[in-house]
């Protein structure tokens, strides 16, 4: 299924009426590792400091939490972000969330998640692993959750910005780029194809 899309160019639609709610809608994708690296340093300092967790469990709760990241990554792009509404305002809600980018897939100022939306959601995910850890555990856990966050926000900055040399790299840009240009509803992991090919949404290698 070819995708539609309305501009190749670094440029963008308006969302909102308000001068003040659309500038809040844009943000520079440096934003999110100026907000969050001061997080995963506090986050290190209690984990060290103040909970004396022991090395290996910190390294080990750090993995997890990447992993952990990497299949919600894949769950919101999927099912939020590519959510079929019927009614006129869930169809404006998904072109504010995630719509607008594939209108407009090299705009540069709407490629990585605005603290509006970032910190909310950070901080109910905190919330709930915390619930579920316990307050100890969770502060290396979230250390590799964060940290995979920030992977997935400047590796798709990059796959639409930067030039790639690396296999590696190439073949994860292709995977988006397929996902924009050839079909939306496959390939919903960005930093990493591994859950779409364990939930069966990966493109065929003939398409590739």
């Amino acid at each position: 299924m070819a995708k539609n899309y309305v501009s190749n160019k670094d440029e963008t639609a308006r969302m909102f009426e308000s001068d003040f709610l659309e500038t809040f809608s844009k943000v520079h994708f440096t934003v999110p590792l100026y907000i969050y690296i001061p997080v995963i340093g506090y986050l290190f300092y209690l984990t060290i400091a103040i909970y004396s967790i022991p090395f290996f469990n910190v390294v080990g709760w750090i993995i997890v939490g990447i992993a952990v990241w990497s299949l919600t990554e894949y769950m919101l792009h999927r099912f939020l972000f590519h959510f079929k509404a019927k009614s006129n305002f869930g169809k404006r809600l998904s072109f504010i969330f995630h719509g607008v980018h594939h209108d407009y897939p090299n705009d540069s100022k709407r490629l990585v998640m605005p603290p509006s939306v970032s910190i909310p959601l950070a901080v109910i995910f905190y919330l709930i692993f915390r619930a579920i850890l316990g307050e100890a555990p969770v502060t290396p856990f979230y250390i590799g959750f964060i940290a995979g966050y920030l992977v997935y926000d400047i590796s798709h900055y990059a796959i639409h910005h930067f030039n790639m040399h690396s296999k590696f790299w190439l073949a994860i840009k292709n995977h988006h780029m397929l996902h924009h240009y050839q079909d939306e509803y496959k390939g919903f992991g960005v930093s990493s194809p591994t859950w779409d090919i364990v939930f069966k949404t990966n493109f065929d290698n003939k398409k590739k």
